[in-house]
């Protein structure tokens, strides 16, 4: 028995140091954890996919979801309530982040709005949210002085942020520079949805065969990825689908 215990557990031990390796490698992080996952493969392993795959991020949203899917009125009176027994920074952010993915964008505006101001105004989660419901409202001129402000941050390059700015930079007739900041995003293997977008930019500038080219070379490394990748981007594969079959 001990030896079946010990064969599967070198087994899974290799599995794991195989597939966050590679993850590590697709998604350019710091060559740090290579080493980590390599010489200390079960802790580097563990603590890779807990702090790169699954971040704390994407733990908090799983866990507002379920409460929201569940009772998504009751969650938003709830914040409500909170904050009006009160009345803090964190308490106007959940709620404004309530309002926001319930569709009231306005009310979340107005919220984030009222958390801009002293040191607040760097803040940088304060920062992205403003820049997604200006980019939902469509004040792209808005959205342009609050991304300037997290330009420089080391997250902002592979940010949703940054695909916001470059959409923003666009609209506010300043192509030239809006296709660099896409061009930086157009990296193989990472970036489907600022690459589908980048796409959508070119069609615009009619610029087609390019545009066919970035589509192209999506659905090709779509193959390439670990299943839980293309599942998290299979809606920008078939839209990237899409578009190669209305240019025929």
């Amino acid at each position: 028995m001990l030896p079946f215990f010990s064969n599967n557990f070198y087994y899974i031990t290799v599995a794991l140091q195989v597939i966050c390796v590679i993850h590590c490698i697709r998604r350019g992080t710091k060559m740090q954890w290579i080493w980590l996952i390599v010489f200390v493969p079960v802790v580097g392993s563990i603590a890779y996919i807990f702090i790169e795959m699954f971040s704390g991020r994407e733990i908090r949203q799983v866990q507002s979801g379920i409460g929201s899917l569940i009772n998504p009125a009751g969650s938003i009176r709830k914040l409500e309530e909170n904050l009006r027994f009160s009345d803090t920074f964190n308490n106007r952010m959940a709620l404004a982040n309530a309002y926001l993915g319930s569709g009231q964008t306005d009310k979340a505006v107005a919220l984030y709005e009222s958390c801009y101001t002293g040191a607040f105004m760097e803040n940088e989660d304060l920062l992205k949210q403003l820049i997604v419901a200006y980019s939902m409202q469509q004040r792209y001129k808005d959205v342009l002085p609050m991304a300037q402000k997290l330009y420089k941050t080391p997250q902002f390059p592979r940010s949703q942020a940054h695909l916001l700015y470059a959409i923003a930079l666009e609209h506010t007739g300043n192509p030239a520079q809006a296709e660099k900041e896409f061009k930086m995003m157009n990296v193989r293997f990472s970036h489907f949805e600022p690459r589908y977008q980048y796409g959508l930019f070119l069609q615009r500038a009619g610029r087609h065969q390019e545009a066919r080219d970035i589509f192209a070379g999506m659905i090709d490394e779509s193959s390439h990825l670990s299943a839980r990748e293309r599942s998290h981007n299979r809606v920008w594969f078939a839209k990237a689908k899409e578009e190669l079959r209305q240019s025929r």
